[in-house]
């Protein structure tokens, strides 16, 4: 049913009449439309900053006209030739002015009635993706800092006994040269605790490098962290990997069960060996780094799934810490809401300086997918709304927040309210039943097979998006449903992208 009101919905976008172009100008990627004769329709300021040529200078004349390329060597052209889409090809050219790119290019032919009219070309530019992707993390941007890590364990909010035997473990870790595992889910803080581990150690000095093993194009991956040398292969330069970079430092692999199992066998050799070789050179390179990586899942469940290499984890993971989840540490809010009242605030100007008794009731009952970085945009997102006001309020904070099935609205009764005793934190996949003196709260068999099944669904939803950060193709894939359907069920259960980046 959900599927058929989706596509009813679809028939009446008028998609014909939708401003593209209007888009793709804003695009942080190259962008080429060309008829099916390879002369250009469109092209994009993204575009026009890859090859340093002007728009007016492109827009009616064909591919090969201005670049360096012909029939056979044009991706666009073989895309035309072929009519089928050409994905993630890392691609090396020259235009006729001389200026030469080093590119990721992907290809579609477009077709109406059947018929092949043109084709779009998406262009990344490989030297902008290589330094956005090894840049330091905004995170870790603060005043006064020059080697990459910002935070140290002053900045580790919290006193629950499992958070602060995490801290310690770390602690000693640091000055070790033994590589140290972080597992934790989306937004418990691995980051900061690398980031602390680096600076607590003798070479907080040396470069910090974190890299999100996630975000990075398997075909790129190898070459960023080994280094290529010229010649290595089609637009290869000599270039030092993060590796060589890191060497003296520490290194970040952040979730690195994300990364091909294939190559995880090459890391484990630089780990052993403590050499790295780049791509395409026949001498190793003596380095001295200290690495920290993270998973996002029990690595025991990666390894039987066969995503995980075992010699791998045994390795990185000498020093293992694992992270507790929010949930697990409900008596922090009040210090985690503490301390982002005012870290916010100073960037925001506002007055707001305490939160609602019944708002922090709710945050207690709550599960928490998003875990602290969840916690810190929802607050930030409530001090926006509250403005001037000095307390934020139940209605002050996010939609999707405060409709949720397991978000107990305000004005509720908790069990607290009847006997005295601390509330049952609520969940929505393994709803509890609540008895009151006065009232009983319908057991899960006692409720509506419908509301039970809306629950479930919306839970499994807001965790895959706090996982994927945002992400909503990657949500899709891990829910086994289309990014369509996955867009209509966000609607559907008033559930915004923005609010999980």
């Amino acid at each position: 049913m959900a599927e058929r009101r989706q596509y009813r919905s679809m028939r009446h976008l008028a998609l014909d009449h939708v401003d593209f172009l209007s888009i793709f100008d804003r695009f942080d990627e190259g962008i080429i439309i060309v008829d099916d004769q390879g002369r250009i329709v469109y092209y994009n300021d993204t575009m026009s900053r890859i090859d340093d040529l002007a728009p007016d200078a492109t827009v009616g004349r064909r591919i090969t006209e201005i670049y360096d390329l012909n029939e056979e060597t044009s991706m666009i052209m073989r895309c035309l030739r072929a009519a089928a889409p050409i994905v993630n090809r890392t691609f090396f050219y020259r235009t006729r002015m001389g200026k030469v790119a080093n590119t990721i290019h992907s290809v579609f032919p477009l077709i109406r009635d059947e018929k092949l009219i043109g084709a779009i070309c998406f262009v990344k530019d490989y030297t902008l993706l290589e330094a956005s992707i090894t840049s330091i993390t905004p995170s870790s941007q603060k005043q006064g800092v020059r080697n990459g890590a910002g935070y140290t364990f002053d900045d580790i909010v919290g006193r629950d006994p499992e958070l602060l035997r995490c801290v310690n473990t770390a602690k000693m870790a640091a000055n070790s040269p033994s590589p140290v595992m972080l597992y934790g889910e989306t937004g418990t803080g691995k980051e900061l605790f690398a980031q602390a581990i680096h600076h607590c150690s003798s070479r907080r000095k040396n470069r910090y490098i974190p890299i999100n093993c996630a975000a990075i194009p398997e075909n790129l991956l190898e070459g960023i962290l080994f280094g290529t040398t010229r010649g290595a292969f089609t637009g290869a330069l000599d270039r030092a990997g993060l590796f060589e970079r890191a060497s003296g430092g520490t290194l970040f692999l952040d979730e690195v069960n994300s990364m091909p199992i294939g190559l995880q066998a090459k890391i484990l050799r630089v780990l052993q060996e403590k050499k790295v070789r780049r791509l395409g050179s026949l001498g190793e390179i003596d380095i001295d780094i200290k690495v920290v990586s993270s998973v996002n899942r029990e690595p025991h469940l990666d390894i039987e799934d066969g995503v995980l290499r075992p010699d791998l984890f045994y390795r990185l993971g000498v020093v293992f810490i694992r992270i507790p989840p929010l949930r697990e540490r409900i008596g922090d809010i009040d210090l985690l809401v503490a301390h982002f009242l005012e870290k916010i605030g100073d960037s925001l100007g506002t007055r707001v300086r305490k939160v609602d008794p019944r708002v922090m009731q709710v945050f207690a009952g709550y599960r928490w997918p998003g875990n602290v970085r969840e916690l810190e945009h929802i607050l930030e997102g409530a001090m926006n709304i509250a403005g001037r006001r000095e307390s934020i309020a139940y209605r002050h904070l996010p939609a999707y927040f405060r409709h949720g099935r397991h978000v107990r609205p305000q004005g509720a009764k908790s069990e607290e309210d009847h006997r005295g005793q601390p509330a049952v934190p609520a969940d929505p996949v393994h709803p509890q039943p609540v008895k009151t003196a006065h009232a009983s709260v319908p057991s899960p068999s006692m409720r509506s097979l419908r509301d039970t099944r809306l629950g479930i669904e919306r839970a499994m939803i807001v965790d895959a998006l706090s996982d994927c950060r945002g992400n909503v193709t990657r949500a899709a894939g891990k829910l086994g449903i289309s990014r369509q359907l996955l867009h209509y069920k966000m609607k559907k259960h008033g559930l915004l992208r923005r609010d999980f980046i």
